[in-house]
């Protein structure tokens, strides 16, 4: 049975439609599995940061108790730290709802414990007698490589997240990234007043 050269035109337009729509298909879901394996990279490294942090939280009990255990230590400083520690660990935040919002409200809670650790130790230069000690010292080594690995681990983030935003809104991923409720991830920023040099002695 011979075909109308209208019934292979038809077949023909049909061929190339549903090959559109194949190749089409494939593309979507391939920018959908790279979303996803951007979107985990974002979220291993935002535990990542949430470890360092943690860790450097976990330290401060140890300090804060062997800079008590000095006569006359001033208790406001230490009660700073105290406070400052419990508000950066009362902010937890879950990846998947990581925004502009919330993270500037970790990063400004982090920020006050910092803060408070830095004058903790200007502090302590006036007891000689607390640097000296064997306890005080390690803590300290423990803390400032602890600040490292969350400078660190904040640029990493920064690094998977600006991967990630750039995929995301390049076109046509951000059709696909809009369907599926892919959101941008915010950065890391510098702590304001950072562009000074701070005159901390460790």
């Amino acid at each position: 049975m011979k075909l109308s050269t209208g019934g292979i035109v038809a077949i023909s337009i049909f061929g190339f439609i549903f090959l559109i729509v194949l190749i089409s298909l494939l593309s979507g879901i391939s920018i959908y599995n790279k979303l996803v394996s951007s979107q985990e990279n974002v979220n291993q490294s935002w535990a990542n940061v949430q470890n360092v942090y943690q860790r450097r939280s976990d330290l401060i009990p140890n300090l804060v108790a062997t800079v008590k255990g000095v006569a006359n230590f001033e208790k406001s400083t230490l009660t700073a730290v105290i406070e400052a520690r419990a508000k950066a660990t009362s902010v937890n935040i879950d990846p998947k709802n990581l925004d502009e919002a919330s993270l500037q409200k970790f990063q400004s809670a982090q920020d006050g414990l910092s803060n408070s650790l830095s004058r903790l130790m200007v502090v302590v230069e006036r007891y000689p007698e607390l640097k000296a000690t064997q306890n005080f010292s390690e803590l300290q080594a423990q803390l400032e490589g602890t600040e490292n690995r969350i400078a660190v681990e904040r640029r990493n983030f920064n690094e998977a997240a600006q991967g990630y935003n750039s995929y995301l809104r390049s076109f046509p991923r951000n059709i696909i990234a809009g369907m599926f409720g892919f959101q941008k991830k915010p950065y890391f920023e510098a702590q304001k007043g950072a562009e000074v040099a701070p005159n901390v002695q460790f």
